[in-house]
């Protein structure tokens, strides 16, 4: 389930989104310099929770949440088919195979963990829970994690309004400002019933984890480029959106607080080790 507001035009359909999927390494160093990390706890939770420290992050993107993960002590593989990212998180120190998780061969490696940032709904829904289940040693833990954040209305609504404006044409044109909460946990539910339907794993349990960060005009600027009904955009409707936003925080003193939730699935593959 996308974590984004702006990444879902169908839920259901998502992965097969291939060219929206495949459009965040238009700007790498962008999009991992302006990107959130994960909260450390949610870190030490996974690790503590896995027997042992391989991991396989699956659409690794530039590799933000890896580096979380080689810092907590684990040796972590990155699996991403997005070549352009996978060049910017190797020259940042992890190893990445370029490939879909639905078609990268894993080779007889099996792992502790098996980590999705940010990125399991470009993952087929009904072959990624049965694959992670066969390249997880037993008691390995999968966890499925990502942020949901939406702007105050104050920055929201503005946002949507240029959207509407600038390109009326895409599916995200005719969402909401802002989306409840729920909204998101739902999705975090649906993909806990794809786990148990491999009956490969224990019962998922759900995590939250909530935090805050503040941003100033120019770093929400910055990331807003990096989101999924943005980086397709000719450069002058990106401008035109960006410049909206833009006038909305500068309204609010040029800087907002950013009220962030990240959620999680996890489950623990069955079996005796």
């Amino acid at each position: 389930m996308p974590t984004l507001p702006r990444e879902q035009p169908a839920p259901a359909q998502l992965h097969q989104a291939r060219q929206m999927a495949e459009s965040f390494g238009t700007d790498a160093q962008r999009y991992d310099q302006a990107r959130p990390g994960y909260p450390d706890g949610l870190v030490a939770r996974i690790v503590a929770g896995s027997p042992g420290p391989d991991v396989l992050d699956v659409g690794c993107g530039t590799g933000i949440a890896a580096r979380q993960f080689q810092a907590a002590g684990c040796a972590v593989l990155g699996v991403e088919p997005d070549a352009r990212m996978a060049d910017f998180a190797q020259a940042r120190g992890l190893q990445v195979e370029v490939a879909t998780f639905e078609a990268w061969q894993p080779a007889g490696r099996v792992f502790d963990a098996l980590i999705a940032a940010q990125s399991w709904h470009w993952v087929n829904p009904v072959v990624g829970a049965v694959k992670a289940a066969q390249v997880l040693r037993p008691n390995g833990r999968l966890a499925i994690f990502g942020h949901v954040f939406e702007p105050p209305a104050e920055v929201a609504e503005p946002f949507a309004a240029a959207c509407r404006r600038v390109a009326p044409d895409s599916p995200f044109s005719n969402q909401p400002a802002r989306r409840p909460l729920d909204m998101y946990q739902a999705g975090y539910a649906k993909i806990a019933d794809k786990i148990r339907e491999t009956e490969q794993f224990n019962d998922p349990e759900q995590w939250r984890f909530d935090w805050a960060q503040s941003y100033t005009r120019d770093q929400w600027l910055d990331l807003l480029p990096t989101t999924g009904g943005l980086t397709r955009l000719r450069p002058d409707q990106l401008a035109e959106i960006l410049c909206a936003v833009g006038h909305a925080i500068d309204a609010l003193g040029g800087r907002f607080m950013m009220d962030y939730t990240t959620l999680a699935t996890t489950a623990v593959r069955a079996g005796t080790p």
